[in-house]
This record gives C-alpha cells, sequence and structure tokens, in this order.
C-alpha cells in the first residue's frame, strides 16, 4: 500500500509518501480501506514538528488520528463486523490484542496515528470495537470530520456543560472546526440562543450561516459589554472554548451568568489566562476541562449529520499523496479551515 510516514520529526517534507507493507488484522481487529483522513493542526502537524513528544509518539509513525472508509478484511474472532461495512475510526483505543467487544482488556491505550499506526494510508488496522457505523447517506469525508470533532462537541456542551433547551451559549472560535460544530449542536439538537465569537467579520458571517444566532467581532467589539447587551445583563448560561485566547476569554468570561458554566477542549491560544475569581465566586460559576467523547454518544453525533443538524465544515479535499503539502498548508496558516485526505483521488 502506499502511506505517508514520518522517520524523523521536523519540517513537512518529512512526511514521506511511500510504499509501505499492507497491515494485516490481529484478533480482534479490521482493516479499514480509507477514503478520509482530516488534518489535525496539534495531532497531526505539531506532532510532525517534534512538539508534542509528550504524547510518546513511535517511530516510524504513520500519523492520522482519524479515518472513515470500507472495511475489506477482519481478523480472528471478529464476528461483529464484516468486509463492506462502511466505519469510522479515531482516537484512543487499545494498543494490544484484545476482543472484538474490548471486554476484560487492561492493556495499554492510545491514539491511532500517535501509538500505533493512523489513517494517512491507503490501509490501517483497527480494534473492532473502536469502530462506529458511518450512515449510508454520509460521505466518507464528512465522517472522517464527524468522527474528529462531533463527539467532543457532544460531549462538551451535553455531558460537561449540561446544555438545557433554551439557555444561552457563547461559542468561542466559532470559525473553527470545534466553533462551527459547537454552533450547530447547540442550536440543532441542543435548542439553544447562540452567540458566536470570533476575531473577523467573515468568521462572524459564517457562524450566522451555521445557525449562530448573534455574533460578536471580539477584535472590533467588547465582547463583555456586547454579550451582556444581547443577554439583557444576565450574561450567558455556558461558554464553550477551546482557545483560551488571553486577551478576549477574560473578557467573555465576565460575561457569564449566575450558574454559569465554562467548558473547554484545548488551549492552544493560552495556555495561560487570567480569570476573576470574585466573579467565579459570586457568580458560582464552574470551570471544567475535558477532551475526548463518550463512546455511546457516537451513534447520535452521526445521526445528526446525517440529518443535516451538523454540516462539517471542510475547505479543501487533497489526495492522500499531497498530505506533506497539507501539511504545510496548515502550519503556515495558508488554509485556516479543515483539510480531508482521500487516498481514492490518487488511484
Amino acid at each position: 500500500m502506499k502511506a505517508n510516514v514520518v522517520h524523523q520529526f521536523g519540517p513537512p517534507e518529512n512526511l514521506k509518501y511511500q510504499d509501505w507493507p499492507d497491515p494485516v488484522p490481529r484478533e480482534g481487529e479490521v482493516r479499514i480501506r480509507v477514503h478520509a483522513a482530516t488534518v489535525n493542526r496539534v495531532l497531526d502537524v505539531s506532532l510532525r514538528a517534534g512538539k508534542e513528544m509528550f504524547r510518546g509518539p513511535v517511530l516510524p509513525l504513520i500519523p492520522g488520528v482519524d479515518c472513515a472508509g470500507v472495511i475489506d478484511a477482519v481478523g480472528p474472532g471478529v464476528i461483529r463486523r464484516k468486509v463492506g461495512d462502511r466505519v469510522a475510526a479515531a482516537g484512543g483505543m487499545p494498543l494490544d490484542v484484545c476482543p472484538e467487544d474490548c471486554s476484560g482488556y487492561t492493556g495499554p491505550e492510545g491514539m491511532m496515528g500517535i501509538k500505533r499506526q493512523g489513517g494517512f494510508a491507503e490501509l490501517v488496522c483497527v480494534p473492532s470495537c473502536a469502530t462506529v457505523d458511518v450512515p449510508n447517506g454520509l460521505d466518507f469525508r464528512d465522517a472522517a470530520v464527524v468522527m474528529r470533532h462531533v463527539p467532543t462537541a457532544w460531549n462538551l456542551l451535553f455531558n460537561i456543560a449540561e446544555l438545557k433547551k433554551g439557555e444561552t451559549v457563547l461559542v468561542m472560535g466559532a470559525g473553527g472546526n470545534l466553533g462551527s460544530v459547537g454552533i450547530q449542536l447547540a442550536k440543532n439538537v441542543g435548542g439553544a440562543t447562540v452567540i458566536a465569537a470570533a476575531g473577523s467579520d467573515d468568521r462572524c458571517a459564517l457562524g450566522r450561516s451555521l445557525g449562530a444566532d448573534h455574533a460578536v467581532n471580539y477584535n472590533t467589539h467588547n465582547i463583555q459589554d456586547e454579550v451582556l447587551k444581547l443577554t439583557g445583563g444576565k450574561g450567558v448560561n455556558v461558554i464553550y472554548d477551546n482557545i483560551a485566547n488571553p486577551k478576549v476569554l477574560p473578557l467573555a468570561f465576565m460575561a457569564l451568568g449566575f450558574g454559569g458554566r465554562l467548558v473547554t477542549a484545548g488551549a492552544h491560544g493560552g495556555p495561560n489566562v487570567t480569570i476573576n475569581m470574585a466573579h467565579l465566586y459570586h457568580k458560582q460559576i464552574t470551570i471544567r476541562g475535558r477532551p475526548g467523547n463518550n463512546p455511546a454518544d457516537l451513534p447520535k453525533c452521526f445521526a445528526a449529520a446525517a440529518e443535516g443538524k451538523v454540516k462539517p465544515q471542510i475547505e479543501r479535499i487533497m489526495p492522500l499523496s499531497q498530505a506533506a503539502e497539507a501539511h504545510r498548508l496548515t502550519e503556515t496558516g495558508e488554509v485556516g479551515g479543515k483539510i480531508v485526505l482521500d487516498p481514492t483521488l490518487d488511484q
């Protein structure tokens, strides 16, 4: 098969498109013929550059922390999956051989594309228990983005923030991947009033197009004043963030109302942010950070996408052979949105 392999950390050209042995599924595993894999700024690009060493990446490494495609082989003991199944996989999973349902597994776990070979290849093997069905009406490219971002956003909004219908959510970084998903979930699934916050008028317009009731450009307006004005002085119930912008988040935090919740799955804009502790105390605010997802939510996430309640925002689709260029575009900021690699474009 063809794969993109990192033999040494460094610049984008260290991601080599080359021949690589076809993987063989072990007991309890399936092999996916990849149709789409997303390029992620931290878990792919920063990792390849050697800036994520605390995650313990193992070289040589095929990156790609997610993928979507069709099962083309199954390992011994697999009965719940079959050749031809449309599936997606991402994130943490068992590293050693485990039963198909992962029952009783106590061995090491890690993310595909970091601790085990990932989705930047024509073929990838993963534990059967790590796969989720892709609805027939959902494109594989959209499915890969859904698998990467929607479960995290779902977990933040509905499990961690416990968002209720009729509440108001302030979505920070509305033009980003998690931000754009958060707007749609909060509005179309949660029944919330959504205020989108972004650093440009174009990104504010994107937030509105995705369903936000209001949008605030925090580079031209004081976000605290604007949000309090929009909420009649009450403030928002939830702030949904994954950026930790040290200039903006302290002001947004002051727009949290009584019993408000700040939830986050990232801090790449900070990480240090000043918080008004008096406001935290008097308004009885809760702050919770939670990456990852609840596996039980995965079918709900894909159903929401299949029903059109969440539309992944993809800026560019590129062949698998151009992964290094995709990394360069992401690293330099020439492409700010999601890039999806599609191995079928090389065939």
